[in-house]
C-alpha cells in the first residue's frame, strides 16, 4: 500500500457547505482509498484562501509533522495561499498541490501582483501540479513560469445516476450553484423577467450564507417583478435530495461570470439533463460532445443576460430543439468519467512525484 497525506479546508464533509471543491476533495480521498492507498485527510480550519495568522499557524503545525519525503496533496485554497509555511518544507517533503481555481485569476480584495507571487512561489516549489480542466492548465502555464510537465490535468469524475425522461414542455429550470454575484444569478433573473409570457419554473438550489445582502436584494427583485411563485430559493443540497432535484429537471442553467470547470454541469448529463451555460472558463469542457459529435446544450455569452433570454426561449418554445439536446445529453452521458478515473490520474500524479 501507499501513503497519502492530504491537506484540505475544514468543513469539507460538512453538507450544509457544499461546492465543487469539496465534493472533488471527498470523492477523490474516498477513491484513492478503493485503490489501495493510506490517506490521511488533515482539515486545516481558517478563512481560505484569505488565511490570517491562526490559520498559517494551524497549516505549519500540520505539515512539520510529517516525515521526511512525505507525499502531501494540497487543496490549493489552502497552499496558494500559503507560500511562508510549504515553500521552505518543499526542500524535504513531495508536495503536490490541486489547483481547483488559480487565485491569481480572479484576485478579489487584494493587489493581483501580491497573489500572484505567492501563488507562483508555492506552484514552482511543488513537485506536481494537477488541474481540474486543460482551460485551468493553460491558465496557470500563461500566469507563471512552470515547467509544463509538472503540470496536470484530473478532471472531476461524475456518480452514476439514472436519467430522467423530462416533460414534454421543458419548463423546470434547475439552477446549482451558490447564490453570488460571481455565480450570475442576478444575470439569471434578468433573463427570466424576458421569458414572463412563457411558463416556466426555475429552482436555485445553493448556499444562501455566502453573500446574504445579494441574496436579499435578489428575492426583492424576484418579488417586485412578480416572479415570486416561479423562482424557488431551496438552499443548500447534497446527496439524495440534490439527485431528486436533477430527477425533477428538465434544463440545468449555468450563468457564472467564472468557473474552472463546472461539475454541476457534468452532473446534470449524468442524469441526462442538459445544459444552458455562460461560456466561460472549463464549461465547455464539462459541457463536452455526445458519442455523435452533438452539444447536449446550448452557450451563450457571459454576463448577457439578452443571449441567456433568447437561449431559454429556444428552449422553451422549440420541441425539436428539445428533443435533439435530450439525445445528445443521453449519448454524452455514457462518455462521463467516473470518480475513479479522476482517483488514477491523482495516483499516477503522485507516485510520480513521490519518485
Amino acid at each position: 500500500m501507499t501513503s497519502l497525506d492530504v491537506v484540505v479546508p475544514e468543513g469539507i464533509h460538512d453538507p450544509a457547505r457544499p461546492s465543487g471543491g469539496n465534493t472533488y476533495d471527498r470523492l477523490a480521498c474516498r477513491r484513492l482509498r478503493d485503490l489501495g492507498w493510506v490517506v490521511h485527510e488533515h482539515a486545516v480550519s481558517g478563512g481560505w484562501p484569505s488565511p490570517d495568522s491562526r490559520a498559517l499557524a494551524a497549516l505549519d503545525g500540520v505539515i512539520r509533522r510529517l516525515p521526511d519525503g512525505a507525499a502531501v496533496l494540497l487543496d490549493g485554497l489552502i497552499a496558494s495561499a500559503a507560500p511562508e509555511v510549504l515553500v521552505s518544507e518543499a526542500r524535504r517533503l513531495r508536495l503536490v498541490v490541486l489547483v481547483h481555481m488559480p487565485l491569481g485569476d480572479r484576485a478579489v480584495g487584494v493587489p493581483v501582483d501580491t497573489i500572484r507571487t505567492r501563488e507562483s512561489a508555492v506552484l514552482s516549489a511543488a513537485a506536481a501540479v494537477v488541474t481540474t480542466s486543460e482551460w485551468s492548465r493553460n491558465r496557470l502555464l500563461a500566469l507563471y513560469q512552470l515547467p509544463a510537465e509538472r503540470l496536470h490535468v484530473a478532471e472531476p469524475g461524475v456518480v452514476a445516476a439514472d436519467a430522467t425522461m423530462g416533460s414534454e414542455a421543458g419548463k423546470a429550470m434547475l439552477c446549482v450553484a451558490s447564490v453570488t454575484p460571481d455565480k450570475g444569478h442576478g444575470v439569471l433573473l434578468d433573463a427570466l423577467q424576458m421569458l414572463s409570457d412563457l411558463t416556466w419554473q426555475c429552482v436555485f438550489v445553493g448556499r444562501l450564507d455566502r453573500t446574504p445582502a445579494f441574496v436579499q436584494r435578489l428575492r426583492r427583485r424576484s418579488r417586485d417583478a412578480g416572479l415570486d411563485d416561479r423562482v424557488h430559493f431551496q438552499g443548500p443540497q447534497a446527496g439524495a435530495d440534490l439527485d431528486r432535484s436533477y430527477a425533477g429537471a428538465d434544463l440545468m442553467v449555468l450563468a457564472s461570470r467564472a468557473e474552472t470547470y463546472g461539475m454541476v454541469i457534468t452532473e446534470a448529463l449524468a442524469h441526462g439533463v442538459p445544459v444552458v451555460a455562460a461560456e466561460v472558463g472549463g464549461v465547455t469542457e464539462a459541457l463536452g460532445y455526445g458519442s455523435d459529435g452533438s452539444r447536449p446544450g446550448l452557450l451563450v455569452a457571459p454576463d448577457d443576460p439578452t443571449a441567456l433570454a433568447a437561449a431559454l426561449r429556444a428552449w422553451l418554445t422549440d420541441a425539436e430543439l428539445r428533443r435533439r439536446l435530450r439525445q445528445a445529453a443521453r449519448t454524452r452521458r455514457e462518455l462521463l468519467h467516473s470518480w475513479s478515473d479522476t482517483a488514477a490520474i491523482l495516483a499516477d500524479v503522485v507516485a510520480g512525484a513521490a519518485r
